[in-house]
């Protein structure tokens, strides 16, 4: 994804190193290496505001690979576009689905030409399955839906998974990630289902507004919103249990004992057949 503010000269097809760059970012805090000084500057400075946040990105990341297991493994889902996929992390969303259902295709998408690099030369699936990339922003949603890469991959006829996992913060207001979604939900058949975590504020609006503030001065749009705006986003699809939840307590594997412990809203909605 490209920051909203772009600088001078910001070329989304090119590879920025001196420019923080939001899946670089989160590598770092993730303890990665694929990143540079202005990734690392900015990740150092958000985490002085915010200590936890690198537990909190592994708590998402978490919930990511919990959701791909209900959506494979309950859900029966074979066909999965990962929106904002990131740099690769093990285990990467294909690995948790193909583990369950190998046949499983899985379309990621992105724009950071660094993570382009990478995910054309990690992310292989099972022979059974398959596995590609695209190189698109979110905020193009119809070079999204009309690419022949996604031609080539789904079986519209078919309930089809959107992943979009703390992508939609990237997104200001006057983007209007509502609107986009809501093409992503109009497109998707009958019995698909949206997943989406999202930053809020709602647990720690003072050190979240610092975190805005930092990651404006450094040209990169971050806007965490409320559990409403957030629940907005599914529409009147079918949320399933437990609903819109801090993303801690979303199908925990262990018990929670301070869900506010990550700042982010999570759920998983079912598109009806009506």
């Amino acid at each position: 994804m490209t920051s909203h503010a772009d600088p001078p000269g910001w070329d989304a097809t090119k590879l920025s190193t001196n420019v923080a760059h939001p899946a670089r970012v989160y590598d770092y805090l993730l303890g990665g290496k694929d990143n540079f000084a202005a990734d690392r500057a900015l990740a150092e400075e958000m985490k002085r505001r915010v200590p936890g946040l690198p537990k909190m990105i592994l708590a998402n990341r978490a919930w990511m690979r919990h959701a791909t297991r209900f959506l494979v493994g309950e859900a029966g889902i074979r066909q999965i576009l990962d929106i904002g996929t990131g740099l690769p992390t093990t285990p990467n969303l294909h690995d948790v689905a193909q583990e369950l259902a190998p046949v499983t295709r899985v379309l990621y998408v992105d724009n950071d030409p660094l993570v382009l690099v990478h995910a054309r030369a990690l992310l292989v699936g099972a022979p059974e399955g398959r596995v590609e990339y695209l190189d698109a922003d979110v905020r193009d949603v119809g070079k999204i839906l009309n690419s022949p890469e996604l031609a080539n991959m789904f079986d519209l006829t078919r309930p089809i998974a959107v992943m979009a996992a703390s992508v939609l913060m990237l997104l200001p207001d006057e983007a209007d990630p509502w609107a986009i979604v809501r093409t992503l939900r109009d497109w998707m058949p009958q019995g698909s289902y949206l997943a989406i975590s999202h930053p809020t504020a709602d647990f720690d609006p003072n050190a979240m507004a610092d975190v805005v503030s930092i990651t404006r001065s450094a040209g990169v749009t971050f806007v965490p919103r409320k559990f409403d705006e957030i629940s907005r986003t599914f529409g009147d699809w079918d949320m399933i249990d437990p609903g819109l939840v801090p993303v801690l307590d979303w199908r925990p594997t262990k018990p929670v004992t301070n869900s506010d412990a990550a700042y982010y809203w999570a759920g998983v909605a079912r598109k009806p057949n009506r």
